[in-house]
């Protein structure tokens, strides 16, 4: 079954592509100071580990979701790019009660109160530095906010764990409700205030249209994901919380049927997406800041498409196994 092919061509979004002109700058950072510098002790002895990160370009995926920010405001949003890769790989593995600790930890450094090192955790002193980037962009609340959305993310990744310790499937209900949190959407799309400079005020990110606009996007990427990984979550025993095997397993579809599912489920949520986005209600003075911060919505998913497709890690099967996690997490 080609995948890749079916997303290319089943998966279709009427919103623009703009890819960020700082991509390779911000690339070359992720790899030279972060990847092999400030980070290099995670992998320093797998060179071919660090390798396959690199080739996910983390920065390209960024430079797509966020194509008009300045390199200032692009290196905390690739520094987070970076972290949520970092974390779903070492945590995949991990056994509940660890999840549960470096969950505890990375929230309190975000919320600056305890410092990185005092975290005890792998990526404390990442945190920190995402913390101390974005709050020269974004106010208090505004990271509060994104904190939060990474305190779900969590919520949705411990859950999966659970799912993938005991080898069971949930329903596809459940399925889709997990990974709305664990495909790590919610925290990026807090972070359009870092790139327009523009801070919407508490009510406004409260009204049920947006948040269902922020519900739908995390879902159309979810869909798109989940054809995307299937293949790799096959290789990685993490199918019991793919939609896609959870589909398979819950209807006894074959694999093709299964991802032809998730794609009509992908296309009733686009539709509501689009009709949403054409019909906002009056927001007021803030009307044209609330258009534009949903127009930067859209282009992420249009965006994810186009870099994703291209990337290795999917496509070439180039990400870590189980393996190489496995000995990193018995390591720190």
């Amino acid at each position: 079954m080609n995948t890749l092919e079916l997303l290319k061509t089943q998966f279709k979004y009427p919103f623009p592509t703009l890819k960020n002109p700082n991509a390779d700058l911000l690339q070359e950072i992720t790899e030279n100071q972060w990847i092999d510098g400030e980070y290099l002790w995670l992998y320093e002895h797998n060179h071919n580990l660090r390798r396959k990160y690199k080739m996910t370009k983390t920065a390209h995926i960024a430079s797509h979701w966020f194509p008009t920010s300045s390199p200032e405001r692009l290196r905390p949003i690739c520094r987070l790019m970076l972290w949520t890769l970092y974390n779903d790989d070492l945590y995949e593995e991990s056994e509940s009660e660890n999840i549960e600790y470096v969950h505890k930890q990375s929230i309190a450094v975000l919320k600056g109160k305890i410092s990185g090192d005092d975290s005890r955790i792998p990526l404390g002193n990442m945190l920190a530095s995402l913390r101390q980037e974005l709050l020269e962009f974004i106010p208090e609340e505004s990271l509060f906010r994104f904190t939060h959305m990474i305190d779900k993310y969590f919520m949705g990744l411990k859950t999966e764990l659970k799912y993938k310790k005991n080898k069971t499937y949930p329903s596809v209900v459940e399925c889709i409700a997990i990974r709305e949190n664990s495909i790590c959407l919610y925290p990026f799309l807090q972070l359009t205030e870092v790139e327009t400079g523009i801070v919407l005020p508490p009510k406004i990110h409260a009204h049920p249209v947006l948040q269902r606009l922020q519900t739908l996007a995390c879902h159309l990427v979810t869909y798109f994901n989940e054809v995307q990984s299937v293949l790799k979550d096959e290789a990685t025993d993490s199918v019991y919380y793919n939609i896609v095997k959870v589909i398979q397993n819950e209807r006894q579809m074959s694999l093709m049927e299964a991802c032809l599912e998730d794609l009509r489920l992908h296309n009733e949520d686009l539709k509501e997406f689009l009709e949403l986005q054409v019909s906002l209600p009056d927001f007021g003075e803030w009307q044209e800041a609330v258009i534009n911060w949903v127009h930067y919505m859209s282009m992420v998913l249009s965006g994810w498409k186009n870099v994703s497709t291209k990337l290795d890690r999917y496509n070439a099967m180039e990400f870590p196994n189980t393996a190489e996690l496995k000995a990193k997490l018995k390591q720190i």
